[in-house]
């Protein structure tokens, strides 16, 4: 489904997390990955697993550094000679801004919150457009969550980022339509992460979700691999400004 594409996949952090499982169903497809990781402490686990994928490429980033990002873009290009498929799956807040109450969120961690979390999926796809024009246009994908549509115990401030990382999703597909790139979001249920460690109560969350979704069950990092490459390939060829739920029906329920 990916064969002869190159795929730019922001945000893995270990073998759990959504973006390694998005680049492997990209790998199976036929494409050629690019990651990119932050920092010396993700380096060694994103290229020990870059390494078990032959002509994978690798490269830090801060996605706060426009100089960093256009670095990625300018290797991404020279190596690959243009690019199909962008993955935004970064996201971060303080500790302490995802307990306790809403109310209570400093200014710098609201900042600090959508600055990564939501302003990046401009950041990294500015600079990346003329790669996509390069091959006739792409997809982009960004992972988010209920807790943009809805009060998610704990979730605070990262819900409000998400909230404005879905809304980028809609304005960006309006704005890159006409060069031919898709712009979605999945929505995925909760899976066992690196950052889903960061939230109080999470246990508790994967038992409601499996008590009340309507398929009884949590969902698995393949599953949004699965859908990842759905929106990457050309069976969602006229599917923009969505985002998809992988979350086994949980978001319907009252």
């Amino acid at each position: 489904m990916l064969k002869d594409k190159t795929a730019l996949v922001y945000g893995v952090a270990n073998d759990r997390s959504l973006a390694w499982a998005i680049a492997q169903a990209f790998s199976q497809a036929g494409a050629r990955l690019v990651l990119t990781y932050q920092g010396e402490r993700m380096e060694r686990n994103v290229r020990a697993l870059a390494e078990t994928v032959p002509g994978t490429l690798c490269y830090d980033c801060d996605v706060t550094n426009d100089d960093e990002i256009a670095a990625v873009c300018a290797n991404t290009d020279r190596e690959c000679g243009g690019l199909d498929v962008l993955v935004h799956s970064v996201a971060f807040a303080r500790k302490e801004e995802l307990a306790g109450r809403y109310v209570d969120t400093s200014r710098d961690g609201f900042r600090i919150a959508n600055e990564v979390s939501a302003y990046s999926l401009v950041a990294v796809t500015r600079p990346a457009l003329p790669l996509f024009e390069k091959r006739g246009g792409g997809s982009i994908i960004a992972l988010t969550y209920l807790g943009a549509q809805r009060v998610v115990p704990n979730y605070n401030v990262m819900g409000v980022a998400k909230a404005a990382l879905e809304a980028s999703v809609r304005y960006l597909a309006a704005d890159l339509g006409p060069l031919g790139i898709r712009v979605n979001g999945i929505s995925a249920g909760p899976v066992k992460t690196l950052a889903a460690r960061g939230i109080s109560g999470f246990g508790s969350i994967l038992a409601h979700v499996e008590e009340r979704a309507p398929l009884r069950r949590n969902i698995s990092d393949s599953d949004v691999g699965q859908a990842a490459l759905f929106l990457a390939s050309d069976m969602s060829r006229n599917i923009t400004g969505e985002v998809l739920f992988v979350d086994a029906g949980f978001h319907i329920m009252a």
